[in-house]
């Protein structure tokens, strides 16, 4: 098999792909545990402001605000658009702490509750997708900003399917910028011993394909899960597709 016929350019060598909402059914999950978490803090603020309670919008806020970035940076972000400034506080904070490191701990430890209820599902599309990459002859490897990454992938059963990974323990050891910088994924090339030009890039997130273009990859699949394939394709998508299995059917 050819690269031309998993639907990329024929100068592909390696796939990139991003975890959640990509490669397995956890987008919905981090979203889940962002609304609550945010939800919990705007809630509480309204009760002292007296200002009304607008809720997280888990459509809209999560896809501009938080989706793909490191825990600290969506938090940073989505307060920032509502005007409101925490203390960043020090990663060791209680979740109930009223700071950056505090609302994104409380995020993760209702992540985790979320994640010890079942099985993390991989989508089949995805898999079948990543198991004819790697028969076509092209290397693997799976970036995400999350830290609970090797976790998802084991529940999932699909770790074996990649040849590096790159997530958010690893971007920390290594002070890597996360997306919409390049610098994970630049990070996943180097890993694979290829150019930024020869690998593609596989994401459902908007700061993802910004990440992708920034980093002048070879090509940049967008995955739209949610219905935004318009805005995928304007942050830096080459093509967009509602599976990966869709683009082995372009043959």
């Amino acid at each position: 098999m050819r690269p031309e016929q998993l639907g990329l350019p024929s100068t592909a060598r390696a796939c990139l792909f991003d975890l959640d909402g990509v490669l397995t059914d956890t987008a919905s999950v981090h979203a889940a545990a962002w609304q609550q978490t945010f939800d919990e803090l705007l809630r509480a603020r309204a009760g002292v402001t007296g200002e009304p309670f607008v809720p997280f919008d888990i459509g809209d806020d999560y896809a501009r605000y938080v989706d793909g970035k490191p825990r600290d940076d969506g938090t940073r972000s989505f307060l920032a658009a509502r005007g409101i400034r925490l203390p960043e506080g020090d990663e060791r904070d209680p979740p109930a702490a009223e700071t950056i490191h505090g609302v994104g701990n409380r995020k993760n430890e209702l992540l985790k509750q979320h994640l010890q209820r079942g099985k993390v599902a991989a989508y089949d599309g995805s898999v079948r997708y990543v198991r004819a990459a790697r028969e076509a002859g092209l290397r693997t490897a799976v970036v995400s900003s999350s830290k609970n990454c090797r976790e998802v992938l084991v529940a999932a059963g699909i770790a074996d399917l990649f040849d590096a990974r790159i997530d958010g323990v690893v971007a920390e050891a290594q002070q890597l910028a996360g997306k919409p910088a390049p610098d994970t994924y630049l990070a996943a090339a180097r890993a694979l011993a290829v150019e930024p030009a020869q690998a593609v890039v596989f994401e459902d997130a908007l700061a993802g394909v910004e990440a992708g273009r920034a980093g002048r990859f070879g090509f940049v699949v967008g995955v739209d899960r949610v219905g935004h394939a318009v805005e995928l394709c304007r942050h830096g998508a080459h093509v967009v597709v509602n599976d990966l299995a869709a683009l082995l059917e372009t043959t």
